[in-house]
């Protein structure tokens, strides 16, 4: 029953989980959605010490690349960035990557992100709206990227020891 049967990464088990929860917006005190696209926060920017990091490539944990940063979404309750939407070229889609899974290379003006390989991005779910994440829809982002960790490669899924 903990086997995946088909793709790991949307078969919904181990680290690939996720509950089915309400699908409507995180909201904040004032009942907006607390997470938005940077250029829905007009009251938001990012720091201009910081590296901005729509227009860079973000590349898989196989180093190759997956597509374009197009946004950064931001937490408007933690003010901090919470997904990076990524233009596919391969899918012509968008598909929004945990800021938490993904660092930031300065020096060469890229993303990185270590769960997932270049060409997995197109199987990562898909958000309904151009202008909030619902809950249901957040779990099922996070756990598929959180399950690369564990099923994005087969060496991934052995043991250590």
């Amino acid at each position: 029953p903990y086997a995946p049967t088909g793709n790991p990464l949307v078969d919904g088990v181990g680290p690939a989980a996720y509950a089915n929860r309400a699908k409507w917006p995180d909201l904040d005190m004032e009942g907006h959605p607390r997470i938005v696209p940077l250029g829905a926060a007009l009251d938001y920017a990012i720091e201009r010490r910081d590296p901005d990091p729509r227009g860079w490539p973000i590349l898989g944990c196989d180093g190759q690349q997956a597509g374009i940063v197009s946004e950064a979404w931001v937490d408007r309750a933690d003010r901090l960035i919470r997904y990076l939407a990524v233009d596919l070229p391969a899918s012509g889609g968008t598909v929004l990557v945990p800021m938490m899974m993904v660092s930031v290379d300065r020096r060469q003006a890229r993303i990185v992100c270590d769960a997932v390989t270049a060409a997995q991005f197109v199987d990562a779910p898909r958000i309904a709206a151009a202008d909030h994440i619902t809950l249901y829809e957040e779990d099922r982002v996070l756990g598929y990227f959180g399950g690369g960790y564990l099923y994005a490669t087969p060496d991934r899924q052995e043991p250590f020891l």
